[in-house]
C-alpha cells in the first residue's frame, strides 16, 4: 500500500496534491467537488488588499453622510473605526467551506502593504480557515528604494500577521530578489511556517486598436517548473518552514521531481483549469503507479532525496553547471543549422 501522506503546516494531509488559490474555490459546490477529486487541502481564491481598502472607504462614506449637516447624528452614529469593514461574505465563505469538507482550508490574502489586511487575518481565523496564505505581490518601481526596504517590507508583513494570529501562515513569494536563499532564512527567523514558491507578476500588454494597457493573465506550462525546482532544492534543510511548490505542476511527474527535491506539497491550479478538476484523480493514479514500479513505500522516502544537500552533484543546483547547459545548447543549434 502507498503511503501518500504528508505534513504541512501543521497539517496532517493525505497527499501532496494541494489545490491552490483560483476561481476553483469561489464557491462551496466547486470545493466540494475538488474534495471528491482528490484534492487534500484547498487555498481559497485571495482577498485582495484593495478590496479591503474600498469597503472601508464605502462603510465610512455612508457612516459620515449628513453628519456636517446634523451634528446631533455624530453621537448617534457608532464610529466607523468600531465597525469591522472587511469583507464579510469571504468569511462566510470560510464558514460554509469547513462545513461542507473535511480537507482543511486555507485562506489566501493578496497584498503588498502592512494596512488592513493583517488585522483581518484574525478575522480570518475565527471564521475558521485552518492557515493563512499570505500572498505577497508587490512590484517596486520607485528608484529610491533600496533592496533592504523592500526585504523589509516582505518581513514586517510576516511578523505582523504572526503576531496576529495563532494559525499557521504561509508566505507565497516571488524569486526577485538578490539573494534567495538569504530572503528565504529572514522569512523563515520571521516566522513563516511555509514558503510557497513561487507566485507569478502578470506583466501587462497593448491593445493596439483602443491603445490600451491590458492584463494579460496566461496560464502556467509546465515549463515554469525548473524555477521552483531548483529554488526547493537549494533551500531543502536549511530552513524550518515547509516548503511548497507552484506554478508548472501539471502531470505526476511533476509531483515526483518536487517532492525529490525537498518539496512538503505541490500546488495544482493551471492544469484543472484546461483540463478539470477530475485531473486531480490521474495525476494521483499515475502518481502511485510510478512509486510502485519504482518501488518507493511512501512521500516521505521520497522527499528531499535529490535535494542540494544528497544530490551526487550539488553544483547542478548552481553555477557548475551551466556552462555544461551552454555547450549542450550549442551543439543543438549547430545540428540545427547543418
Amino acid at each position: 500500500m502507498i503511503d501518500l501522506s504528508t505534513k504541512y503546516l501543521g497539517l496532517n494531509l493525505r497527499s501532496p496534491l494541494v489545490v491552490s488559490a483560483s476561481p476553483l474555490s469561489r464557491d462551496v459546490e466547486g470545493i466540494c467537488r475538488l474534495e471528491e477529486a482528490g484534492a487534500s487541502a484547498i487555498v481559497l481564491y485571495s482577498l485582495f488588499e484593495e478590496q479591503l481598502r474600498q469597503e472601508a472607504a464605502d462603510l465610512e462614506f455612508h457612516l459620515e453622510a449628513g453628519t456636517e449637516s446634523f451634528a446631533e447624528s455624530l453621537t448617534y452614529f457608532p464610529q466607523p473605526s468600531e465597525f469591522h469593514t472587511g469583507p464579510e461574505g469571504y468569511l462566510n465563505h470560510i464558514r460554509k467551506a469547513k462545513s461542507s469538507v473535511h480537507i482543511p482550508i486555507i485562506a489566501s490574502l493578496n497584498g503588498s502593504t502592512l494596512g488592513g489586511w493583517t488585522k483581518f487575518a484574525a478575522e480570518i481565523e475565527r471564521a475558521g480557515a485552518d492557515a493563512i496564505e499570505c500572498n505577497i505581490y508587490y512590484i517596486p518601481t520607485d528608484p529610491r528604494l533600496s533592496a533592504e526596504d523592500v526585504e523589509k517590507t516582505y518581513v514586517d508583513i510576516v511578523r505582523a500577521v504572526k503576531s496576529t494570529v495563532t494559525i499557521p501562515v504561509a508566505v507565497k513569494l516571488s524569486p526577485f530578489f538578490s539573494n534567495m536563499a538569504a530572503m528565504a532564512h529572514r522569512l523563515d527567523q520571521a516566522g513563516a511556517d511555509s514558503l510557497v514558491l513561487f507566485n507569478r507578476f502578470y506583466q501587462p500588454d497593448i491593445d493596439l486598436e483602443e491603445l490600451e494597457i491590458r492584463p494579460n493573465v496566461l496560464l502556467s506550462t509546465p515549463q515554469a517548473l525548473r524555477l521552483p525546482l531548483t529554488w526547493i532544492g537549494i533551500l531543502y534543510g536549511r530552513i524550518k518552514a515547509n516548503l511548497a511548490a507552484t506554478g508548472g505542476v501539471h502531470g505526476a511527474q511533476d509531483v515526483i521531481k518536487l517532492l525529490m527535491v525537498g518539496a512538503d506539497v505541490t500546488m495544482l491550479c493551471s492544469s484543472l483549469m484546461r483540463h478539470g478538476v477530475n485531473h486531480l484523480r490521474h495525476v494521483e493514479r499515475e502518481l502511485c503507479d510510478w512509486m510502485e514500479e519504482h518501488e518507493y513505500e511512501s512521500v516521505a522516502q521520497m522527499q528531499g532525496s535529490m535535494s542540494q544537500q544528497r544530490c551526487p552533484d550539488p553544483g547542478a543546483f548552481e553555477r557548475a553547471q551551466y556552462m555544461r547547459a551552454v555547450k549542450g545548447l550549442t551543439h543543438i543549434q549547430m545540428a540545427g543549422w547543418r
